[in-house]
């Protein structure tokens, strides 16, 4: 039998779990340069976690607020594996009125992160859902790039084999070309020299590329150069989290 307006309106009243989606340290970085205070009180209210590595988790909480107990800390993991049935036992949590945090591995939960799939679930059952302010290195990346922020696209990790990369690579330009869209991408850290390399082997010489690397972090570095520059310029991405954006 369909719920009733009155019956759907008693559950949001009587349901007070919410879900905070708590941004991360996108490094090794001082908090209280990408974080606001209200998110450290959030912080310490809870002690339900929903995070994508529990190691990495514990660890920024106890930076944000030493003070908090982790013996008290009630975590579970929310990632690419996570079964239907573990999400369950998640939701349970926020059925018996219970608040919970979610902590992505770095930046923003539930943006390019298995945390969206918590947040959906929590949409489609009524339960309040809380965005909280932070880094996001996607959006940052295209802040600082001095590309296209009215129209832009983000496509995560690009194929690892080295024609589907072409096609693809290829492919986001000529969208670029076509409808000034900005294009951005990421990759695995250790690839990030091979993936300048093949960008400079593969656009053309006036597409631009910015590189944004280690971003919100003291060495922070963010260039956005055409392709003949990029073939005249001096880095070293290796093993430093970066993130690309296209512009043809």
């Amino acid at each position: 039998m369909a719920s009733s307006p009155n019956t759907i309106f008693n559950f949001i009243t009587m349901n007070t779990a919410k879900v905070y989606l708590i941004p991360s340290l996108l490094g090794e970085s001082e908090h209280s340069r990408v974080l606001p205070l209200y998110n450290l009180d959030i912080i310490r209210s809870l002690n339900t976690f929903v995070v994508e590595n529990e190691k990495s988790a514990r660890k920024f909480i106890k930076q944000v607020c030493p003070e908090k107990v982790q013996a008290d800390l009630e975590i579970y993991i929310l990632d690419k594996d996570t079964k239907p049935a573990e999400l369950f036992d998640i939701i349970k949590i926020l059925d018996k009125g219970i608040s919970v945090g979610v902590i992505s591995e770095a930046g923003l939960p539930a943006v390019a992160d298995p945390g969206a799939q918590l947040v959906k679930v929590a949409q489609e059952k009524r339960i309040q859902v809380v965005p909280l302010v932070g880094p996001s290195s996607i959006l940052l990346a295209l802040m600082a790039s001095g590309m296209n922020g009215q129209n832009f696209a983000f496509h995560g990790y690009l194929p690892i084999d080295k024609t589907d990369r072409k096609k693809r690579l290829s492919h986001l330009e000529a969208e670029s070309a076509k409808t000034g869209i900005a294009q951005i991408f990421m990759e695995t850290p250790y690839r990030n020299n091979q993936m300048v390399d093949d960008l400079t082997k593969i656009l053309r010489s006036e597409t631009k590329i910015c590189v944004a690397c280690h971003i919100t972090l003291e060495d922070e570095d963010i260039r956005t150069l055409s392709i003949k520059d990029w073939k005249k310029e001096k880095y070293d991405y290796h093993k430093r989290p970066a993130i690309f954006v296209m512009q043809a």
